[in-house]
């Protein structure tokens, strides 16, 4: 994902949903979704929907007159793509320093540290198995 097609914060918002209603979707069921006690106008989400197309976020196909929209990349990837953004933009590449800015939150608490334990212990698990010239799947 190029500089270009990083996300604002709507367009997080419509691709979570997006993501979290069975695709295709439409317009209406976004807007729904987001905003039942219609809190913004169909034409605001089709728009934004329209941005996520041409950022090649969103596919669109047309089935008579309603336009059917599903995801072109995952969750998981967007996520790492932004993520990796950040960690060179903010934090020059550094991911201690993320870690240590992460863990200086103010709710970071004794389960966040035992996740991010486990998380570690697996990820050095992986690294290993594949110095060892095995895939780490």
């Amino acid at each position: 994902m190029s500089n270009k097609s990083k996300l604002t914060p709507v367009e997080w918002e419509v691709m979570q949903t997006v993501w979290d209603l069975a695709d295709p979707i439409t317009v209406r069921d976004v807007l729904e979704h987001l905003h039942p006690n219609g809190g913004k106008a169909y034409t605001t989400i089709q728009t934004v929907m329209n941005i996520l197309e041409k950022k090649k976020l969103l596919s669109r196909r047309k089935i008579g007159l309603v336009n059917f929209y599903t995801p072109t990349l995952s969750r998981d990837d967007i996520s790492r793509s932004e993520i990796s953004r950040v960690v060179e933009g903010i934090f020059s590449g550094s991911i201690a320093a993320v870690a240590s800015t992460l863990m200086s939150l103010d709710d970071f608490d004794l389960n966040d540290l035992a996740e991010i334990r486990a998380l570690l212990a697996q990820r050095e698990d992986e690294l290993k198995g594949e110095s060892n010239g095995h895939s780490a799947e």
